[in-house]
């Protein structure tokens, strides 16, 4: 399977990039193929006015590489695993301008709609965030919002690591080892089952199957 790690931070030595690379080295002892991208070589331009500046075609006129991230990197993947560090509580305004950017190739006017919607959904999604605090409710304004996107663009959250660490490489030294929790993630991606029931959800009372 394809995995694509998606690198937020534009520090290539950052405590995010430590649990990336562990996840990417989990997923390659799965046996699947690993790409790691870092957004900052490819988004540059927030979402604008689609009214006023889209082309005549009705492509998007805004000029990085964000398409290509989308089309040749984003829809072809299988998985894909964002790693970034808590930016203010959220997450890094780099990472959210690629979910915004999302309406100019998914929306009515969009010459690629159907290309990206289709490509767009039945992914499996991963979450690593290094962070400098280590209460509980540092992260869960961004956790929720991952779950919200990935259940709008009908993807499977599978799995959200996080790592304690200030200083470059300190992120190792979390006594709840998040390294060893992101490689793990990386191995598991396409075996970690995801449920969500609703109330009349016809389902088996035992949640791993029949005792062997």
């Amino acid at each position: 399977m394809k995995v694509l790690i998606l690198s937020a931070s534009p520090r290539a030595d950052g405590n995010s990039h430590t649990l990336a690379r562990a996840a990417g080295e989990g997923a390659r002892s799965a046996g699947h193929d690993v790409e790691h991208v870092f957004l900052d070589e490819y988004v540059d331009r927030m979402l604008g006015n689609c009214r006023l500046c889209r082309q005549s075609d009705g492509a998007c006129s805004l000029d990085d590489r964000y398409e290509t991230l989308l089309l040749d990197h984003i829809l072809v993947a299988d998985a894909i695993v964002y790693a970034m560090p808590l930016y203010f509580y959220g997450m890094p305004a780099r990472l959210k301008t690629v979910f915004d950017r999302l309406f100019c190739y998914t929306a009515n006017s969009a010459p690629q709609q159907d290309l990206v919607v289709s490509g767009i959904m039945d992914k499996k999604v991963g979450v690593l965030i290094s962070c400098e605090e280590n209460y509980v409710g540092a992260t869960q304004g961004v956790t929720a919002q991952f779950q919200e996107l990935t259940r709008y663009l009908r993807q499977d959250l599978v799995g959200v690591v996080v790592g304690n660490g200030n200083s470059r490489g300190e992120i190792a030294r979390d006594p709840a080892d998040p390294v060893s929790c992101a490689r793990d993630l990386g191995a598991r991606l396409f075996d970690i089952r995801v449920t969500d029931y609703r109330l009349d959800t016809v389902r088996s009372p035992r949640v791993w199957g029949e005792p062997t």
